[in-house]
């Protein structure tokens, strides 16, 4: 089963999208943030977490937020999504990734995540 993690949302000023998204919202950083990654959490406590990753990408000409789903068995949900008419997206992977990227059938790219 799958469930949203994260919703990702890309930005060019990490400290800032932390600092307006946490008072828009009333979370907090789930931990410290990095220069290009931060997790945001509802303060008091129940809510849908927000991943903060700094992007250089124009939001007029790119895709700039996506979602992370977290699953158990990730590669028998990637199976069962390509079946209901995902794609595949080539991707330049990093050697630890715990994560596969595919495109809805509108080309929205998402993560599935291994949890």
């Amino acid at each position: 089963m799958l469930r949203i993690g994260s919703i990702v949302w890309g930005v060019r000023d990490v400290p800032r999208a932390i600092e307006f998204w946490c008072a828009a919202l009333g979370y907090r950083p789930l931990r410290a943030p990095s220069e290009d990654w931060a997790i945001l959490v509802p303060i008091a406590g129940d809510g849908q977490q927000i991943a903060i990753t700094l992007v250089s990408s124009d939001p007029d000409t790119h895709q700039r937020h996506h979602l992370d789903l977290y699953a158990s068995d990730r590669q028998a949900e990637v199976e069962r999504l390509l079946s209901l008419g995902a794609q595949r997206v080539e991707w330049r992977y990093p050697e630890d990734a715990d994560y596969i990227v595919l495109a809805d059938p509108d080309g929205n790219t998402f993560c599935v995540v291994e949890k």
